[in-house]
């Protein structure tokens, strides 16, 4: 069902404008990404879609009495007002549409005529549709199952709205929006203010619900798990591609290469025709020279196709360190809780070490005591032989907001160092022109990260430590820096919560669990969803095995009457003696899993979990062979 339509629809606020005669519909049961680079509008998109913003020309359609609602980035919340009856505010609705229709069953046991019992009555049946549409009757359990799974606890229902922090506030807003349940939703950012875990809750959540959906994002990895469609703002316009955010890559090329063949053909065809148009302009031929002429001006011309500019990021040769970066032994830390506990690793020179894990759950606190900066509790954090450590700081205070860009950037220690040779290492992070010499004050986020990215080159750092370096990069600045990591030949400490950047990035991955527990992964983020998948499996393997046991045992229950056969038939003491068997290596294979030196190797790790699923599928069809030949032997 067609909810939301946009046509012809123009904005600017300079003499250009951001967009221009745009358009395009949103169907129920939709959920697109809007992608673009940083400043192209869409966020002014989002705005005139929810009737915040008036578009200079075009217009939007809601359709069929839709209700369209943005993701607010501003709290305003009633002074005093608790967690849970702020949450509860979003369903004012669906709450006085529940008292209407109490009021109106109470008139309907009342009402004599037929024709007031008649109107009563479709009243009634109306409100109970709504209602019932919407899951009011369970209206408590729906709060409580929004604000977990964005994480908050039973203990915070009770607190004022007013004690919590700007990431809470805004998780908060989040919740009201999904509780409202508009039929448009047009979420901003909507993962900004999310830890791992309530990431994938909300993915999850989004997923199956039946509304359409606008979400402007820069998590790939929400984009990959959650989209169905990419629309991209880019020079002015939108162009729409099916699937996620990795479909959307691979198509974007695609059409790219495709128009750029058919401009560079055009260009080809149009060149033979102004040649031989000159040659015989002047000759017996010069009708045929007419003719074309006229063919090549009434010809459409086909627009040289443009991809979105992408800074060429490059970290340079840097000097060689020791075969070892960093040798962690027993590595512990803790304040008012344990951080990490016995953590134990070693980084090798070019290698690429990410370290995830909740807000709070000590990451930043880890670099500083594997930098020196910080002393742990206990056990050892030994550096390497030529280390020199570049700290990228997620706050961007390592640039002085006083100093022109290509100042603060400039080694004071190296005034050897050219202007020239500055501006092309500015210019190799998208830095060009008159923004060397803006202040540093004065540039946007994504262009403060990138000044601080190339700081790290003129220091000549051969150990880069990033803490959360894609938070103000958009998604082509992002693909630029994994690119600049994977050819950096020093070494890479990055802390972070992009799924899709440290999947493309490290290679070892540390995960602080919040409760002293550091899992150690030889591998990706992948890697690690791999781990926890069959953590979670043969934690729910286990209760069904002691159940088929029990059974064995002769505590079954009373059997029903007897069946036809699916098995061939085999005696009972020779199929539990296979059960037996089967089992030992499951849990063989469970003991395998859960080793870390398994997941050293990618092949290894695929093949031990197939043999586990055909494992645990052979002991399911062992468990009901036996059970039919204990009845019908």
């Amino acid at each position: 069902m067609l909810l939301l339509s946009c046509s012809q629809l123009s904005r600017g606020f300079d003499e250009d404008p951001l967009f221009e005669n745009i358009g395009f519909e949103l169907q129920a049961g939709e959920r697109v990404g809007l992608v673009g680079p940083n400043g192209v509008g869409k966020t002014t998109l989002l705005r005139l879609l929810a009737g915040l913003d008036r578009p200079d020309d075009g217009v939007v359609r809601l359709h069929a009495g839709a209700r369209v609602a943005l993701l607010s980035q501003q709290p305003n919340f009633a002074p005093g007002q608790t967690l849970f009856a702020e949450a509860r505010s979003a369903l004012d609705e669906l709450l006085a549409a529940h008292d209407d229709m109490v009021k109106t069953a109470e008139s309907l046991s009342k009402a004599t005529e037929e024709a007031e019992h008649k109107a009563l009555a479709a009243r009634y049946d109306r409100l109970n549709e709504l209602l019932r549409h919407h899951d009011a009757y369970n209206v408590d359990h729906r709060i409580e199952h929004v604000l977990g799974g964005l994480g908050f606890t039973a203990q915070d229902y009770h607190r004022s709205v007013d004690t919590f922090s700007g990431g809470q506030q805004s998780r908060l807003m989040l919740a009201k929006l999904l509780l409202g349940a508009p039929d448009v939703m047009l979420l901003d950012e909507p993962s900004n203010h999310l830890d791992i875990e309530a990431t994938r809750w909300l993915e999850d959540y989004l997923c199956k619900q039946g509304e359409a959906m606008l979400i402007v994002s820069h998590d790939r990895y929400f984009l990959d798990r959650v989209v169905t469609q990419i629309f991209e703002l880019h020079s002015q316009r939108i162009t729409a591609y099916p699937g996620n955010y990795k479909q959307y890559v691979r198509l974007r090329q695609e059409r790219y290469e495709q128009q750029m063949k058919t401009y560079e053909a055009q260009k080809e065809y149009i060149a033979k025709q102004e040649e031989y148009i000159n040659r015989v302009h002047y000759g017996q031929l010069h009708k045929q020279a007419q003719s074309r002429r006229k063919v090549l001006d009434r010809l459409e011309r086909v627009e040289r196709p443009t991809l979105v500019e992408v800074p060429h990021m490059v970290f340079g040769d840097v000097r060689r360190t020791g075969d070892v970066v960093l040798q962690v032994a027993d590595l512990t830390k803790a304040y008012d809780r344990p951080l990490f506990t016995d953590l134990n690793f070693t980084l090798e020179r070019g290698k690429r070490l990410g370290i995830m894990g909740a807000n709070g759950s000590g990451k930043t606190t880890l670099l500083r005591v594997l930098m020196g900066d910080e002393k742990p509790d206990s056990g050892i954090a030994q550096i390497g032989h030529l280390v020199d450590f570049g700290y990228y700081d997620q706050h961007l205070k390592g640039l002085d907001e006083d100093k022109p860009v290509i100042r603060a950037v400039w080694p004071e220690e190296d005034p050897a160092t050219k202007e020239q040779e500055m501006r092309n290492l500015l210019g190799r992070f998208g830095l060009m022109g008159d923004q060397v010499y803006q202040r540093v004050g004065n540039l946007s986020g994504g262009e403060r990260s990138r000044a601080a990215l190339a700081r790290l080159v003129a220091l000549g750092a051969n150990v880069l430590v990033l803490d959360e370096p894609t938070n103000h990069l958009d998604l082509w600045a992002c693909d630029a820096l994994e690119q600049a990591l994977a050819q950096f030949e020093g070494t890479v400490i990055v802390v972070s919560h992009d799924r899709y950047f440290l999947n493309r990035v490290v290679d070892l991955l540390l995960v602080l669990e919040g409760d002293g527990r550091v899992d150690v992964v030889h591998g990706n983020y992948d890697t690690y969803e791999l781990m926890r998948a069959q953590k979670a499996a043969a934690a729910a393997a286990k209760p069904q095995a002691a159940a088929k046991e029990l059974a064995r045992e002769g505590n079954a229950p009373t059997k029903p009457a007897k069946r036809k056969r699916r098995f061939p038939y085999r005696k009972v003491d020779e199929l539990e003696a296979e059960i037996a068997l089967s089992e030992t290596q499951l849990k063989e294979l469970e003991a395998l899993l859960a080793s870390s030196d398994l997941y050293r190797d990618g092949d290894r790790v695929k093949e031990t979990m197939r043999s586990f699923e055909d494992m645990k599928l052979r002991l399911q069809q062992l468990y009901e062979h036996w059970e039919e030949a204990v009845e019908l032997n």
